[in-house]
């Protein structure tokens, strides 16, 4: 998988846990692994290791979030792209692999995927006046 996919992955998962408590985490990354076709060790560790931490982080990251915008509080966005400014964020303060416009890209893109018409230029906006 490149890391386009996996990051997909980790998202999918994060999007997972909003229906869940926390202490199914584990149990829900296990199932979802579980039911992907052959990933590596290296890919399941790496999707683990990053849902767990961007997981934990959750709080801080949606202080940051609710720092920079107007009106649209965490909890009043749409869990998509919510989750997608979460795992950006996460990217853009923590993950030294992942140059900042890569991280404001993929997001944008997948929000383009999995949001609403609006979702792009949201997120888009969002992570701008975070970086």
């Amino acid at each position: 998988m490149n890391r386009r996919e996996l990051r997909e992955h980790i998202f999918r998962l994060l999007f997972c846990m909003e229906f869940h408590e926390p202490e199914a985490l584990e149990e829900q990354i296990t199932m979802y692994i579980e039911a992907l076709s052959e990933p590596k060790q290296k890919e399941i560790d790496y999707m683990t290791r990053k849902t767990e931490k961007i997981y934990k982080e959750r709080e801080s990251l949606d202080e940051k979030i609710n720092a920079v915008t107007t009106g649209w509080k965490t909890d009043r966005m749409a869990k998509t792209d919510l989750i997608l400014i979460r795992t950006a964020l996460y990217e853009m303060d923590e993950d030294e692999d992942v140059p900042t416009g890569v991280a404001i890209n993929e997001a944008v893109e997948l929000a383009k995927r999995y949001g609403t018409k609006d979702s792009a230029s949201f997120v888009n906006g969002v992570l701008a006046r975070l970086a």
